[in-house]
């Protein structure tokens, strides 16, 4: 491969300078050494084996070699775009269940002389469920696999939706509330592990962007479905049935339609293939031979996502920001009854179309993701080629949208009078709902691609914090919006909002900094020369310049 003549560098922080010969593969699940403490080059090899154009450790190993059909990058396109889609049903399960009780919460009141407080926890602990969830897992998922995580937790969640559908009590509702969402949180960290599993860099981005309108689909549908069931009539226990009925077809389609993704298990499952087929016993996986003490093994089920949160500054900036959003989500369901019921005497159904905006404006970003950044990010991959392009490729639209969430909660706020046409505050959801896509597009790829071998329990961590804000925020936002009112209620949460802006911006200067001296995402030998190349090209414009000078 010819090298092009150096040139001085483009301002942009994701340009690299000219390119430098290497002979690793683009698309190569490689995880590089960090001057021995990179614990993910270890995980790696016990694992996934040796890489490809590496030795085996001996002739029996078993390994996928390149372009095998049994490997899920080499499945077919359609199939791949199947499993995304129903990774998506499944998120949309999950958040479709923790927002659908919210238009009967009046009917459980009145129904089990609940106070407003209790009222709100129907909705806060079944995503204060996702807190405990994702430490079991998400881990869980790289010992075992996806599919079998998938199938041991749908079974429990549909039992505990009839549980609720039969509540007798209010400590029976609260508690099949927040066991549900327990169980319910498994698609949450799994299914983008599950991305990670089936698509390579290139195509990932547009994969996650569809699969990233499942969580702001379930927020704003239900609101709408149980909404209009409550407004007309329908008993509260028949909004349960029908996620009893959701949940139950989900798991049919995880039995009979989701096939395992995960390499480790994939490769066991083709050693003890090949040891029936050649009765040769001494055939194995890599991961058959992972000795791991019952204690190493509960630390790394439960210790290791907050191993990877509390050591990666990155992690917590992300987790930081994402919370927030998410916690702001969730929030509306206290405020926009406020200003749409309240202040515009609206029925609970017509309140819940206000939400229809915010799935909108998913829809715009996930469009704008699609047909701006995706083919962005795509026109680096050469110039990086063949190692991976950095994570910081992926923050480019969060520059962006992060002031205009901030924007959004201005704009919502200060034209929630009653005297303004609700139009105004209804179509800030469009501001909403565009940039928290666009926010968390970026960080979660910005994860996934920092962190590919851990993934799963990163974004376990950054779940269960992200959903203590989901489940905390909703508790005091009637009282904030109610003492506040909601024009200085939504200004605090602009100015909030705006404080966290940075953090992209942040990330995007000094990721690469990070990641040297991480060692859970270390950075790639080509992205170090091209650091080193850069800062020579630097130091060399500006020598000419002070020579001309």
């Amino acid at each position: 491969m010819s090298t092009p003549d150096a040139q001085v560098p483009s301002s942009s922080a994701l340009e690299p300078p000219a390119a430098v010969p290497t002979t690793h593969s683009q698309d190569s699940m490689t995880v590089y050494s960090n001057e021995g403490k990179d614990i993910n080059t270890a995980f790696e090899h016990q694992a996934y084996g040796p890489e490809p154009g590496e030795k085996s450790e001996d002739d029996f190993e078993v390994r996928f070699e390149e372009g095998a059909k049994e490997h899920p990058h080499n499945w077919s396109r359609w199939q791949r775009w199947y499993i995304t889609a129903l990774t998506g049903i499944l998120v949309l399960n999950a958040t479709f269940a923790s927002s659908a009780p919210a238009g009967y919460i009046p009917e459980l009141r009145e129904h089990f002389h609940m106070s407003e407080e209790l009222g709100t926890l129907t909705i806060a602990l079944f995503v204060a469920g996702y807190c405990v969830g994702p430490l079991i897992w998400a881990p869980l998922s790289e010992q075992y696999g996806r599919r079998a995580v998938f199938i041991a937790t749908f079974i429990p969640y549909v039992a505990f939706q009839v549980g609720a559908a039969l509540s007798p009590n209010t400590a029976a509702l609260l508690i099949f509330r927040f066991i549900g969402g327990t169980f319910a949180s498994a698609p949450l960290t799994n299914s983008g592990a599950v991305m990670a599993d089936i698509w390579d860099p290139r195509t990932r981005g547009k994969a996650l962007a569809l699969f990233t309108l499942a969580p702001f689909a379930g927020p704003a549908i239900a609101p709408v479905i149980g909404g209009y069931m409550a407004t007309s009539g329908v008993y509260w226990r028949w909004i349960f049935w029908v996620l009893t009925l959701f949940a139950g077809g989900c798991l049919l389609l995880i039995i009979f339609t989701l096939p395992e993704t995960f390499v480790p298990i994939l490769l066991v499952r083709k050693a003890e293939r090949t040891r029936k087929e050649t009765g040769e016993q001494r055939w194995w996986a890599p991961l058959e031979r992972r000795d791991v003490p019952l204690k190493q093994r509960i630390e790394q089920v439960v210790a290791r996502p907050f191993q990877v949160l509390i050591q990666e500054p990155m992690v917590i900036a992300i987790t930081i920001y994402m919370s927030f959003l998410y916690g702001c989500v969730y929030l509306l369901f206290e405020a926009y009854p406020i200003v749409f019921s309240i202040g515009h005497h609206m029925s609970a159904g017509v309140t819940g179309l206000m939400f229809i905006p915010i799935f909108v404006g998913a829809v715009m970003g996930v469009a704008g993701y699609i047909l701006v950044w995706n083919p962005r990010y795509e026109k680096l991959i050469p110039k990086y080629a063949p190692y991976p392009v950095p994570p910081e490729a992926r923050l480019e639209q969060s520059l962006w949208a992060s002031p205009i969430f901030a924007i959004s909660f201005f704009w919502f706020g200060w034209t929630s009078y009653p005297s303004i046409s609700f139009w105004a505050p209804m179509l800030a959801g469009l501001a909403i709902g565009f940039s928290t896509v666009w926010i968390f597009l970026s960080l979660f790829n910005y994860i996934i691609d920092a962190y590919l071998f851990v993934a799963a329990s990163a974004l376990a961590s950054s779940t269960v914090v992200r959903s203590l804000a989901g489940a905390g925020f909703p508790l005091f936002a009637t009282q904030m919006y109610e003492s506040l009112n909601p024009r200085w209620a939504s200004t605090l949460l602009g100015f909030i909002a705006v404080l966290l802006a940075p953090i992209p911006f942040v990330l995007m200067r000094y990721g690469s900094t990070l990641r040297k001296k991480s060692k859970y995402a270390p950075m790639h030998p080509r992205e170090r020369e091209i650091e080193e190349e850069k800062k020579r090209q630097q130091e060399s414009a500006k020598a000419e310049v002070s020579a001309a000078v």
